[in-house]
């Protein structure tokens, strides 16, 4: 009896060991949804700070190009984790491609439109607006319908100069991006003329971590590990903001990204607030089931998806 609990335990310790070398072997491609920026700090200190390695996971991150967008690589299976907005999520499912959201870094909108000459956002129906060309503006086409502002949208690609030049007569911008740019460019910010969706009903969270479902099902521990360290990537940049803002500078610079130090500054630290769950006060890394349904409920009013999609559909059930 002695003998073959012994050899039960030894079996169960060589599957154990197997299974932690297989995941070590096969490594994640992750990709951020757009270029290295300090958007992206939590990954790329856990890559730095070897806490993939510590965790028994492989992670290689390769940044999306003109050509090859995150999404692309994710169906092409030349990633296996990206980053996307909630309302992205939202409708690649609807569109029949099962994915599974594995950490959620994002609590809050950061999203707002600005208007040009201190104008309100809402009083310029029928106005030449600005947005990404990648499809980041999903609640701000629901807003338009539902408020029947009927806005002309203008796609750019990643910079403010069709609204400096005066070609635009409101432009959408991210709070820790294209908002920072405006001001260095001396655009004029107040309230009169700056909308946030957040502070309107529309605070609906935005960037997450998604695999495939496929995928998931078969690299559940993998994925498990992956999320951890990059949650915890996350956390000490909260503590360590400065050092953390090395580490990007240090992406940026092997990325050739046009961008300085006091930009990718302001960046982070209005990242970081994002992350904080303005009920519980706290970085919490769910998908909220509520802001999940308050999502689907705006788009499939604006025919934006074809039927709901659930909480359960983004979870890792």
């Amino acid at each position: 009896m002695m003998k073959r609990t012994l050899y039960l335990l030894l079996l169960v310790a060589t599957w154990a060991a197997v299974q932690k070398v297989s995941a070590q072997e096969e490594t994640i491609v992750f990709t951020p949804q757009w270029t290295a920026q300090a958007q992206f700090a939590g990954f790329y200190v856990a890559e730095a700070k070897g806490f993939y390695r510590e965790a028994g996971v492989k992670v290689r991150i390769e940044h999306p190009s003109v050509t090859q967008p995150a999404m692309s690589r994710l169906r092409n299976n030349e990633c296996q984790a990206t980053t996307l907005q909630l309302c992205q999520a939202m409708e690649i499912i609807d569109d029949g491609i099962s994915l599974v959201n594995i950490l959620q870094t994002s609590m809050n909108n950061a999203m707002v439109i600005v208007s040009a000459r201190g104008k309100d956002p809402l009083k310029q129906k029928g106005a030449r607006v600005g947005i990404w060309s990648v499809g980041f503006g999903h609640l701000a086409i629901c807003m338009s319908i539902k408020d029947h502002l009927d806005y002309q949208w203008v796609r750019f690609s990643q910079n403010i100069n069709l609204f400096v030049s005066g070609a635009l007569d409101a432009t959408l911008a991210m709070s820790y991006n294209e908002y920072y740019q405006l001001l260095q460019a001396g655009v004029q910010m107040s309230d009169k003329n700056v909308y946030r969706f957040c502070d309107h009903g529309y605070n609906v969270q935005e960037d997450g971590v998604y695999m495939t479902r496929e995928y998931y099902v078969k690299h559940k521990e993998q994925a498990r590990r992956f999320a951890q360290a990059s949650r915890k990537g996350w956390e000490w940049a909260a503590a360590h903001p400065q050092e953390a803002l090395d580490i990007v500078m240090q992406y940026v610079e092997k990325n050739h990204i046009a961008t300085n130090r006091v930009m990718q500054n302001l960046m982070l630290k209005e990242v970081l607030r994002l992350q904080i769950d303005r009920e519980s006060k706290k970085r919490e890394f769910r998908l909220r089931p509520d802001m999940v349904r308050q999502a689907s409920q705006l788009m499939l009013e604006s025919m934006m998806l074809k039927r709901e999609v659930t909480y359960g559909e983004l979870s890792e059930n």
